[in-house]
């Protein structure tokens, strides 16, 4: 039951089935989440999965959501490719000698922008290795767990200039979101490239 009561009977009974529903739904979530950690093991990219999860905002989920997108981040060969294929380029107006950049163009795949954006708030906040993080560095090269603290250092310090200068707060993340593509090119490539072993990712 819970610790919430209201006055009439019938708030109550509303209540009590939202909070139901989403009980349910987070129990879906957690057996959904259980599954693809089971099934990913098998998967190919499954390197690219547990090497990108050394970076902040980036958690299983997410790393799977983003590589079922990308696919095979070889075929990438510079990250201003991705970063075109993802949508979060700046537009281009020209007129004449006049060259005018416009907002993003979001043309690309707006799956694997939406996980991008959403990783890409995490960098709101000053640098550093929390407990989850560093659960998810077990058994990851050192290589990789550098080059993420290098993007985490970089995109924290970019999003405070940003705020600093007055920059709006969507502008400047899906400024960070553009960045952090092209880390995410450089770390699931490097993971990939390492061949990491399989291994049961902790929850």
């Amino acid at each position: 039951m819970s610790q919430y009561a209201f006055g009439s009977e019938w708030q109550q009974f509303a209540f009590e089935e939202l909070r139901r529903t989403i009980e349910d739904r987070l129990a879906q979530c957690q057996r959904v989440e259980a599954a693809l950690r089971e099934a990913v093991t098998a998967w190919r990219f499954y390197p690219a999965v547990l090497g990108l999860q050394a970076m902040r905002g980036v958690q299983f989920t997410t790393a799977v959501g983003m590589l079922a997108e990308l696919g095979d981040l070889s075929r990438f060969d510079h990250p201003r490719q991705l970063m075109a294929w993802l949508g979060v380029t700046p537009s281009e107006h020209s007129s004449g000698d006049k060259r005018r950049q416009g907002s993003i163009t979001k043309t690309g795949n707006s799956y694997a922008r939406k996980f991008l954006v959403e990783a890409a708030w995490s960098y709101r906040h000053p640098a550093r290795v929390s407990a989850d993080i560093q659960r998810r560095h077990e058994g990851i090269p050192k290589a990789i767990i550098d080059r993420a603290w290098d993007a985490q250092v970089r995109l924290c310090r970019r999003y405070r200039g940003l705020a600093a200068r007055g920059k709006n707060a969507n502008i400047t993340v899906v400024a960070i979101a553009r960045e952090l593509s092209g880390f995410i090119w450089d770390i699931g490539r490097l993971a990939m490239s390492l061949a990491l072993p399989c291994r049961t990712q902790a929850t």
